[in-house]
């Protein structure tokens, strides 16, 4: 089995409901999403999925987010934008935009450099 990983980034501001802290302010963060797929096929090039294509992948998926205030970003204007819910929905879009040559084992959601979460499906 190959893994193969990828790191891509967006800055954009959000607030969490009902949190019972300052988060429920309006604030920011650079936030940095790793991406992990595996697969057990080599392509007629001998490679599992191209990085540079991995990388537009997720940079197409974070495009939405970027330099946005998620709380108004679907389906973030319905769901808290949590670091959780968004490595999920990310992992989703992602799932779709691969296609089947490669599975997506996880995204990873850091929104500072020592906070992170991972979501695997």
């Amino acid at each position: 089995m190959y893994e193969l990983t990828v790191k891509g980034h967006f800055d954009a501001a959000h607030a969490l409901r009902d949190y019972p802290g300052e988060c429920r302010n309006l604030h920011g963060h650079t936030w940095d999403v790793e991406v992990t797929v595996v697969g057990e096929r080599l392509d007629s090039i001998e490679i599992v999925y191209d990085f540079k294509q991995l990388k537009a992948d997720l940079a197409v998926v974070l495009d939405a987010y970027d330099h946005a205030y998620l709380n108004e970003v679907a389906p973030f204007d319905v769901l808290s934008p949590t670091a959780e819910n968004l490595a999920r929905v990310i992992c989703e879009s992602l799932v779709s935009v691969v296609g089947e040559q490669v599975t997506v084992k996880e995204v990873a959601v850091w929104e500072s450099p020592v906070a992170r979460i991972t979501y695997r499906p």
